[in-house]
């Protein structure tokens, strides 16, 4: 019913099996971390052999040194806001 499948086609079953699972790992973590439930889904369903994890992961996935910048921002209005002028 099945033909022999030969050494070659097991291994290159296995590198592509282990390049999808690496690729998708790191998109659903980041998407998870992120708050990205749509993304997490997608991923999670579709299999793109890496292609849609990449892409999220270059230009989708939300900016780690964005939300530094932005939360040492709120840190120095908090400060600034709760210092009085004196007169």
């Amino acid at each position: 019913m099945f033909p022999e499948i030969s050494g070659l086609m097991l291994f290159a079953l296995l590198i592509v099996s282990v390049w999808e699972l690496v690729w998708k790992g790191l998109g659903l973590w980041h998407s998870a971390k992120n708050g990205q439930k749509g993304w997490f889904v997608v991923i999670l369903i579709f299999n793109t052999l890496g292609l849609l994890p990449i892409i999220y992961l270059l230009w989708f996935r939300k900016c780690i040194s964005c939300r530094a910048e932005v939360k040492t921002k709120s840190v120095k209005r908090r400060v600034t806001k709760g210092k009085k002028s004196r007169k």
